[in-house]
């Protein structure tokens, strides 16, 4: 943006530059022109009196002496035919030549250094106008002079070319200064506007990005010294964009006291099913019961607090667990039903620790929901299994099932679409996804090579860097892993 304000500012005044400038150095050497013809009408003019009193050649030789003209050699006198010679000198007038004191001119001698033709003078003296002629090396004024009655003298003053242009260049070169001028003073001013245009526009757009980040405390100043200058149109952007901030920040609190609200509502329910397990007695299954309630409402009380609490007063969390350690407990945690349910797993390469930058809370989450979509897409009895692979900069986590597999894939990662009955809100791999994302790492579901049914291959980055593609694959058959 400044640099489109500083071309149209220069383009701009260059055009006017020029308008102007142009048509005025035009003028100024036309000027200079008739100043040089305007000077030697008055040297020519200046010998008129001198011609009315006499036509000696001594007293008319020293009239031309004493102009500026004559002492340069530029003036010369074509005189007529004496009074008493008119007759005598008629045949000679036609062949004055063109220059030389003993030159003839309209009929007499002609004093001084003449330039143009005799045709040239005798047209003027006999048509008693004023007119120039073109010689070698610039033009000649003759101006007809009459001495008496039916005589006439022409004076011949020389105009040189470099009289014609004499200060046009200086002229040209104050002119081009003038424009240079100018266009650099336009391109200052649309500098020192563009900057502030510019700086108004880069605090607006580096507020919107630490918003983005989660800085609901940032907001554009609208008054004072730092936004004197810029344009009221990024002005109103930045008032709207703080009406906006204050929007987010609002509806991020009814979101929060919302979430709050509905989780406690559960917890009516939650007490009535820990009174139930408490009642079951002993026994694996019931142990398993009141340990799952348990841990529901420890989950409710986590999210109940951090609803409650604004993101800026949020605590600072060490992230980062054992990701075998944390699929261990799970897995094992799940065992328990699939052993109720008849159904055959395997877990493998979770023996080695598998550090990951994520917190132990939501990685359980993450795997309860896989290992849960199992459990809820497939029929009873149907066998599952979950393998850990550790590489040099991620961790790696499939998940597969003989069951019917993925019908529509890309169907099931998008948010709410996923189709698990009674029950399932389809949030679930969602949630996964948004775990391994945070990573740089993803998610992808596919067909399992060894059950034959879905596989979700879950992989959670460990360093920012990008790690050297990882071929994922089982060496053992599926005899080797469920055994008939």
């Amino acid at each position: 943006m400044r640099w489109a304000l500083i071309k149209a500012a220069a383009a701009g005044t260059t055009m006017v530059a020029l308008a102007f400038l142009i048509p005025l150095g035009l003028m100024v050497q036309q000027t200079a022109r008739e100043r040089a013809f305007t000077a030697a009408e008055r040297q020519a003019a200046a010998l008129g009196p001198a011609l009315a009193i006499t036509t000696e050649q001594d007293a008319i030789d020293r009239a031309v002496a004493s102009t500026d003209a004559g002492a340069q050699g530029r003036m010369a006198v074509h005189l007529p035919v004496p009074a008493g010679a008119v007759g005598a000198g008629g045949a000679g007038a036609g062949e004055a030549g063109a220059g030389g004191a003993a030159g003839e001119g309209p009929g007499g001698p002609t004093i001084g250094e003449g330039r143009a033709t005799a045709a040239d003078v005798a047209t003027a003296g006999g048509q008693g106008r004023a007119f120039t002629v073109a010689v070698p090396g610039g033009y000649a004024l003759l101006q007809p002079v009459a001495v008496d009655t039916g005589r006439t003298a022409v004076v011949e003053v020389f105009v040189a070319e470099s009289d014609l242009t004499r200060g046009v260049s200086t002229a040209w070169l104050v002119l081009s200064a003038v424009a240079l001028g100018l266009v650099a003073v336009s391109v200052l001013v649309a500098d020192r506007m563009g900057g502030r245009i510019v700086a108004s526009a880069r605090r607006l757009a580096a507020a919107a990005r630490s918003l983005g980040a989660g800085n609901l405390a940032v907001r554009l100043p609208v008054e004072g010294k730092q936004v004197d200058g810029s344009p009221e149109e990024l002005r109103e952007a930045a008032h709207a964009f703080n009406t906006m901030a204050d929007r987010v920040v609002q509806l991020l609190a009814a979101e929060r006291e919302l979430a709050a609200d509905l989780s406690h509502r559960m917890r009516t329910p939650l007490t009535v099913l820990r009174l139930n397990a408490a009642s079951l007695g002993h026994g694996d299954a019931a142990d398993a019961t009141r340990h799952a309630v348990a841990q529901l409402e420890r989950e409710v009380d986590q999210i109940i607090r951090s609803a409650r609490r604004a993101p800026e007063d949020a605590p600072a969390v060490a992230v980062g667990c054992d990701a075998a350690e944390v699929i261990r407990e799970r897995v094992g945690f799940w065992s328990a039903l699939a052993e109720d349910e008849g159904r055959r797993w395997q877990l493998a390469g979770a023996e080695r620790p598998a550090p990951v930058p994520v917190q132990r809370g939501d990685l359980a989450a993450a795997v309860d929901a896989l290992l849960g979509n199992v459990f809820r897409h497939t029929a009873v009895g149907t066998a599952f299994s979950v393998d850990v692979l550790a590489t040099d900069g991620s961790v790696i986590v499939l998940v597969g099932d003989a069951g019917p597999g993925y019908s529509d894939p890309a169907a099931a990662l998008r948010r709410g679409e996923g189709h698990g009955g009674e029950g399932s809100t389809g949030l679930g791999l969602d949630i996964v996804r948004k775990l391994a994302e945070s990573t740089g790492g993803d998610l992808a579901l596919g067909r399992s090579a060894v059950l034959g049914g879905a596989e979700t291959t879950l992989r959670l980055r460990t360093r920012p860097e990008e790690a050297p593609p990882v071929r994922i694959g089982r060496r053992r058959t599926r005899g080797a892993l469920f055994p008939k």
